[in-house]
């Protein structure tokens, strides 16, 4: 990982360099934190543990939950850590084992809410092939290719990354070290790279958004001919998913399939995808889900 630059070190400025704030977010992101990991273990457990959830809605959901903890993990203990220091300082390797990190665990999300997508498709418009298609190993095959995707597309954002100079100022204005931040650093002109970081990242999220479209205005379509009892009970499972895509999708969009023009609106929306997303995923699967609401009470009820 070395290359030539002179910065051993870089400062992350965070969210804010008012103390006072700093002081209640770190115990509102604390909170968060707790909640995320708190919440999505609660649901793998869950899963893990249910002999009712096993069908492959729930064993996406599963890997949804646990990648959520790793993605979340990536960023936020350092950021909580750094409300209560004066110097937000990370190591360059730290920064770089960070951006890949943070790449990593955030495309596997992308391409495992496609999968769900694409369950809930076959699941709703060809119910009759859904335990053909939607097989344990076809589902195991899905996870596997969703990780393989997630390190090809970090390991592309992070060597675009190590190879560029930084001889310069070394104060990043983020809570983490991603790509944006890191390419306004540089001691060379970044037009190039950017542009492929950019075509590296919107060509996934643009290609997923686009399947995730597709596959819910096919299903919408296809609920015209069903019962309004197999409407409701098809918009209810669907309901759930559609809404995390978007709070995933949207502020992520926003922030990689474009030049980046200002970094203090890039770290806000930042948040949305790495903290808020990641908390409200467990409360949106769970208070909309009649099954996994009661497997909830009876692991509940053998634990007590």
């Amino acid at each position: 990982m070395e290359n030539a630059s002179s910065v051993k070190e870089f400062i992350l400025l965070g969210l804010s360099e008012n103390q006072r704030v700093q002081k209640i977010c770190f115990m509102m992101f604390l909170l968060f934190y707790i909640m995320i990991v708190a919440g999505n273990l609660l649901i793998v457990i869950t899963v893990t543990t249910s002999q009712h959830l096993n069908s492959p809605m729930y064993f996406f959901l599963c890997y949804l939950s646990f990648v959520d903890i790793c993605y979340s993990s990536v960023t936020v203990p350092k950021m909580i850590a750094d409300f209560l220091v004066e110097n937000k300082t990370i190591s360059f390797v730290g920064c770089i084992a960070q951006l890949f990190g943070a790449h990593f665990f955030g495309c596997i999300e992308i391409f495992i809410l496609t999968v769900m997508a694409c369950d809930r498709y076959i699941a709703i418009c060809r119910p009759l092939h859904y335990t053909t298609i939607m097989t344990r190993r076809a589902c195991g095959q899905m996870v596997i290719a969703s990780w393989v995707g997630g390190f090809v597309h970090s390991i592309v954002q992070t060597l675009l990354t190590t190879q560029l100079p930084f001889c310069g100022p070394n104060k990043i204005d983020h809570y983490f070290c991603d790509v944006h931040p890191l390419l306004q650093l540089a001691c060379t002109d970044t037009y190039a790279v950017g542009i492929i970081v950019v075509a590296n990242s919107g060509m996934i999220t643009l290609s997923c958004f686009f399947i995730l479209v597709i596959s819910y205005v096919v299903i919408l379509v296809s609920l015209k001919s069903q019962t309004s009892k197999g409407q409701r009970k098809a918009l209810s499972t669907c309901g759930s998913h559609i809404t995390v895509v978007i709070l995933f999708f949207g502020p992520c969009t926003f922030v990689y399939i474009r030049p980046s023009s200002s970094l203090s609106e890039d770290k806000n929306m930042s948040v949305f995808y790495t903290v808020i997303t990641p908390m409200l995923n467990p409360l949106i699967y769970t208070l909309r889900n009649e099954e996994v609401k009661s497997a909830v009470r009876k692991l509940w009820s053998r634990t007590v």
